[in-house]
């Protein structure tokens, strides 16, 4: 049982860091593209033989 007193915070300390970076994801507008994956996917300018 003793294992439990270390265990809870720790997984209560990374759930915070990992909420905690989400909010800074969405904060920092990274998900604000929508639209853009879907027409950079269907558009025909692909480079088949990038630059070394």
């Amino acid at each position: 049982m003793s294992v439990l007193t270390y265990l809870i915070p720790i997984s209560l300390t990374l759930g915070a860091v990992g909420l905690l970076a989400f909010i800074y994801t969405v904060r920092s507008n990274q998900y604000d593209d929508p639209e853009g994956d879907s027409r950079r996917i269907l558009s025909d300018e692909w480079d088949d033989h990038p630059k070394p």
